[in-house]
């Protein structure tokens, strides 16, 4: 079993004003591709700071090069166009509601043109002061945001099965690659997961003609297929399941109950980095399917808000986990990124400094 990472973090902050000016005047043609690198090279050196500063037990560079965290996968393959529909998404909390999304779709065979990470990892590895954790999408999430469409995908790809298969394998080199660069840690992003723990978001599915639990199957056969053939020796690989993450808004509910045996005991990771902040996760009580040598990050403080949460909370959390994981097998994080997309949550640099300072306070008092 890989070492876990005690006090641990999603992988995205907060961007600096600079960063986001620089990335809209690339788009406005006001910055070449040269200028924005360098304001995000020191953007970057100063998270690391921050996270070296605050004493957690990983580093990664903010996800300051991504618009969100699963743009690397556009950014990098060639096959998946823009159409004039939309589908519409029901985000809860603040402003939430209804919220029309643009289609990209697979509309040719993909074609990988570069690495998805490879600029985040030479970086990274060049400056970082302690282990780096990069993150990538799940291809059973890329497939969830409406990659797939009947009409047009089914030219080149005859089911969404194929199409799975297709992406898992770009993911899959992907992860290798990191590995051979050193990478001591790789977070694979599966918040679609938190669908299949939402009736209502179940029967959106049945309603446009996709079965859940047929989708569950095939999600789990694409994830366990990233994984396949990735040297294992001192590189810890998570999975990361939450309920939507965009301008502190979320889009599911539910415990985990309806996918933990199934899930925890199919993806051959090293940890399961779950979304506990709120009662929209349930209870601990599915943690008792996580199979003997896994470790479990508690993601118990929220990056909605910048309320900071007290000690004794996250210490009674992780004593109501513990009922179910052997406490040697958890570990504590923020439930989610700070900035899932560009924009980033609705709480400040301080407070999501606070927050990080606190994972690390906690963690020492707990297992050291």
């Amino acid at each position: 079993m890989a070492t876990p990472y005690r006090a641990d973090h999603l992988g995205s902050f907060l961007r600096p004003p600079e960063v986001l000016e620089a990335r809209a005047a690339l788009a406005e043609g006001k910055l070449d591709q040269d200028g924005l690198t360098k304001i995000e090279d020191d953007a970057i050196l100063e998270a690391i700071e921050l996270q070296r500063q605050t004493g957690v037990d990983i580093f990664t560079d903010g996800e300051f090069r991504r618009g969100s965290f699963l743009t690397s996968f556009g950014e990098s393959v060639e096959g998946i166009a823009p159409t004039s529909e939309s589908v519409s998404w029901e985000w809860h909390g603040p402003e939430g509601g209804i919220v029309p999304v643009s289609l990209r779709v697979v509309a040719d065979r993909l074609k990988q043109t570069r690495r998805l990470t490879g600029q985040e990892t030479a970086f990274m590895m060049a400056h970082s002061p302690g282990p780096i954790k990069i993150t990538v999408p799940s291809p059973s999430l890329l497939i969830a945001m409406g990659s797939y469409k009947p009409g047009i995908t089914d030219s080149v790809y005859p089911t969404r099965s194929a199409l799975l298969q297709e992406m898992s394998a770009i993911i899959n080199n992907e992860v290798k690659a990191v590995v051979d660069e050193g990478i001591q840690y790789v977070q694979i992003d599966a918040p679609n997961y938190g669908r299949f723990c939402d009736e209502a978001d179940r029967q959106r599915m049945r309603e446009s003609g996709i079965d859940p639990d047929q989708a569950f199957e095939e999600a789990i056969a694409a994830d366990v297929a990233t994984l396949e053939g990735v040297d294992r020796d001192g590189v810890t690989l998570g999975l990361h399941v939450c309920r939507g993450n965009n301008r502190s808004r979320w889009l599911n509910s539910g415990g985990y109950e309806p996918i933990a045996e199934r899930l925890f005991s199919s993806i051959p990771v090293d940890a399961f980095l779950l979304e506990y902040d709120t009662d929209r996760s349930g209870g601990f009580e599915p943690l008792r399917f996580i199979p003997q040598g896994k470790t479990v990050v508690l993601g118990s403080l929220t990056t909605k808000e910048g309320t900071l949460e007290s000690q004794d909370f996250l210490l009674r959390r992780i004593d109501e986990a513990a009922q179910y994981v052997p406490l040697d097998n958890l570990a504590l994080s923020p439930q989610c990124g700070f900035a899932s997309v560009s924009a980033g949550n609705l709480l400040s640099v301080d407070q999501q400094r606070r927050k990080l300072e606190l994972v690390v306070e906690t963690a020492r008092e707990v297992w050291s």
